[in-house]
């Protein structure tokens, strides 16, 4: 079976302005589609796209209570020296209430505070601090636009007073979390691109050909946006998923150039013209782009499964950037090479360009067959000890904590969590995200009466409920709200274990006779239905990705044994990573010196996210490597000297690539939002494991040890297609390249064992 890359390639370079106009045309329209359609793409809520009871909960107050929910924030008002018992507060609070309805019922739909109805519930114990709960008009999108101008008036007012005025609560949370999320974007593209750039020059030791990779990963970026904002009108997505698709736009979009136009210079070395060089570079490299892009892309595909937007979008984007970035390494890339021809040299750095014209036979080769042969000398020790370094701390995932780092982890200058920690210390965060007992029934009946008041005499003697809850009920009769502030913020153990409390103590105990249907929704139960629903599907996303993984590989290296033990070296290096996390930041060891957050939990989304994502990277440079591996083994039959050829010649490359990836997915770990961090860090390092310890000395010692094994297929398998990734650079031994030429040298090699 032979794809013909090769040929698309000679094709495209050998028609190149027509090619790049048709791309040119695409990324016209990417921009257009971004600067109109992507601000009505993207959300900041979560949603889930599966039925859960605070869904359901939710919903039956929307529809029969109060309409689409009203953000509400908190104004908080502190004085070191005077009470609000003294004139001088009052007067100020009072100002400050009519400066906040001011500002127009587009802004502020009402809001209540202590002199109203004089509430204790509003002042602290020490009777400083008071607090003005202000109900935002509009959707959280409209309550996320204006909030400015609820902190422009408390900063007025703190300046006028003298005291301590600070506002908090969803809007403002998200707010300074988009502008956060926004600079650390920002920040990652100003440490990626330069690191990468510099790499790009060691490998290829001439600027023209460094900066290339770099321009095809813009193309690739900006259409994937402007993909997403086209998908986003019918699917909202979260607007991280702009950072994700940058993120591994800049990682994907280098690399796939990167092997792309490093095959393309060899065959200039070795003599070649420009189109017989890109017509085999197409049927090599571009080859193995393919087919690692598809890997990466089933892998990303396990995102989709889970029924929760943070998960679609993240992986949405990311496969339509690494679609875009394959596309363009087959189709673009070519054309322009075709232009450039040998001019892709122009431009040469002294020194560096020498090594790297001299790598197969020179410093560089002989650094990797020096490796290879040291590993493959002694190939039981080498994995014994590759392997032992990787379970160490992945033995540490079996510790690991998932939820929620709220608005406790964002920087403590920001301003939505100082006012986050006096309300947590002084009254209870909950009052801006209490728990909604949602009764569906006849509520006038004394039955749902009865029920209600025992809830709320119950909840009174509860630490972890805060007040005594407000009862609200449809006209109709037949709908109930009993809102009740907890302690702790909405993802806290404390918030969510009440809803487990409520939903399996109190609720069933209490309403068992009351003919209600109870549903428990709001903030706290919605983080607790996200982070079920997170380990609930952390398997299945698993089992998806490593059984369609299994498939694609069997086919590619047409062996069973090869994509076995490359999806057990990828679970080793993956397990590392989240061992690492583990350690890094909820155990704290070493977070000050890489600058993170010491946190209690590990983001609920990131082991799902991570073992996506670092298993289809992963297998790019498992796909590369042995392609090049099988390429030789085909020619030649030699397994050791295969295994040694191929990385003497990717050695190199890959190292470089992989690089290039640390250095991107360390500009995104060196941002504020821990979510990133986490991130990251995973990220980053579990490609430098694979790129040094799997891939210099796990791959070949157990190659080694598993001999002509290696390239197993069962008779019964055989009538699967021989896909060869790296099909194109030669003539095999036996001047045939099909499954029987491989078999036949798998059934010589079992018969010598």
């Amino acid at each position: 079976m032979s794809l013909s890359t090769g040929k698309v390639a000679a094709k495209c370079a050998r028609h190149p302005w027509m090619t790049i106009g048709v791309w040119l045309v695409i990324l016209v329209a990417a921009i257009a589609a971004s600067s109109m359609l992507l601000s009505s793409a993207l959300t900041t809520e979560m949603k889930f796209t599966s039925p859960t009871e605070s869904d359901q909960g939710f919903n039956l107050l929307s529809d029969r209570l109060r309409g689409p929910e009203r953000v509400k924030e908190i104004a908080v008002v502190t004085s070191k020296d005077a009470t609000v018992d003294d004139p001088a507060f009052k007067a100020q609070v009072d100002l400050l209430a009519l400066d906040l309805i001011a500002l127009g019922s587009d802004v502020v739909e009402g809001g209540t505070y202590y002199y109203q109805f004089r509430d204790e519930t509003l002042v602290s114990k020490d009777r400083h601090t008071t607090i003005l709960p202000i109900v935002m008009a509009g959707t959280i999108a409209d309550a996320i636009d204006n909030v400015d101008q609820i902190h422009e008036v408390a900063a007025d007012a703190a300046e006028r007073s003298g005291y301590e005025i600070v506002v908090t609560g969803t809007a403002s949370s998200n707010a300074e979390s988009n502008q956060l999320s926004e600079s650390d974007l920002q920040k990652a593209e100003l440490f990626g691109i330069p690191v990468a750039m510099i790499i790009l020059v060691v490998v290829f030791g001439t600027l023209v050909a460094a900066g290339l990779p770099l321009i095809l990963a813009g193309f690739s970026i900006i259409i994937a946006i402007g993909i997403t904002a086209l998908v986003g009108q019918q699917f909202e997505m979260s607007f991280f998923v702009v950072n994700m698709i940058t993120m591994m736009g800049m990682a994907v979009g280098i690399d796939y150039s990167l092997f792309v136009v490093s095959r393309y210079r060899e065959e200039l070395l070795a003599g070649r013209d420009r189109y017989e060089a890109i017509e085999i570079a197409g049927s090599t490299a571009s080859r193995a782009v393919l087919f690692s892009g598809m890997t990466v892309i089933l892998a990303l595909a396990g995102l989709l499964i889970v029924p929760m937007s943070i998960f679609y979008s993240l992986g949405a984007g990311a496969i339509f950037v690494v679609a875009v970035s394959v596309l363009a390494a087959l189709t673009l890339l070519p054309a322009v090479l075709g232009l450039m021809g040998e001019k892709i040299n122009s431009l040469r750095v002294p020194f560096i360009h020498s090594y790297e014209a001299g790598r197969e036979g020179g410093e560089g080769g002989r650094f990797w067959d020096w490796i290879t042969r040291k590993v493959m000398g002694r190939p039981v020790i080498s994995a014994v000890l590759a392997v032992s370094l990787l379970l160490l701390p992945a033995l540490y995932y079996f510790q690991i904590e998932t939820g929620a780092n709220g608005i406790n982890a964002l920087p403590a200058e920001f301003e939505s969590r100082r006012g986050f920690e006096i309300l947590d210390r002084e009254f209870s965060f909950g009052l801006v995200s209490p728990v909604e007992i949602v009764i569906d029934g006849d509520v006038n009946s004394p039955a749902v009466k009865d029920a209600i008041a025992r809830l709320q005499e119950e909840l009174k003697g509860d630490e972890v409920f805060y007040g005594n809850g407000q009862v609200q009920t449809n006209d109709s009769g037949d709908l109930a709200l009993l809102s009740v502030p907890v302690s702790g913020s909405p993802e806290s153990d404390q918030a969510t274990g009440a809803v487990k409390k409520l939903r399996q103590e109190y609720i069933p105990r209490i309403f068992a006779d009351s003919g209600a249907d109870v549903k428990i929704t709001g903030a706290s139960a919605m983080n607790l239905d996200y982070f079920n629903m997170t380990d609930d599907y952390r398997p299945i996303v698993f089992i998806f990705v490593l059984g369609l993984s299994f498939v694609l590989l069997t086919v590619v290296f047409h062996s069973l044994v090869v994509p076995l033990k490359a999806i057990l070296m990828n679970l080793l290096s993956v397990g590392a990573a989240y061992g690492l996390i583990v350690l890094v930041f909820q155990e704290g060891i070493g977070a000050s010196l890489f600058g993170f957050q010491q946190v209690p939990v590990i983001e609920a989304w990131v082991p799902i996210f991570l073992f996506s994502v670092l298993f289809g990277l992963s297998m790019d440079y498992h796909v590369f490597l042995l392609g090049r591996i099988r390429e030789n083994y085909v020619l030649t039959g030699d397994n050791s000297e295969s295994v040694a050829s191929g990385l003497r010649s990717t050695g190199r490359i890959i190292t470089g690539a992989a690089l290039i990836m640390v250095a991107v997915f360390s500009g995104f770990a060196s941002g504020q939002l821990v979510m990133f961090q986490q991130m990251g860090f995973g990220l980053a390092v579990s490609v430098l494991l694979d790129a040094t310890i799997v891939r210099s000395v796990l791959v070949p010692a157990t190659m080694k040890l598993l001999g002509d094994w290696n390239w197993y297929l069962p008779r019964w398998l055989q009538w699967l297609p021989d896909v060869h990734v790296e099909g194109g650079g030669g003539e095999p031994r036996d001047a045939t390249v099909d499954s029987s030429s491989v078999s036949g040298h798998t059934e010589a090699g079992l018969r010598r064992h």
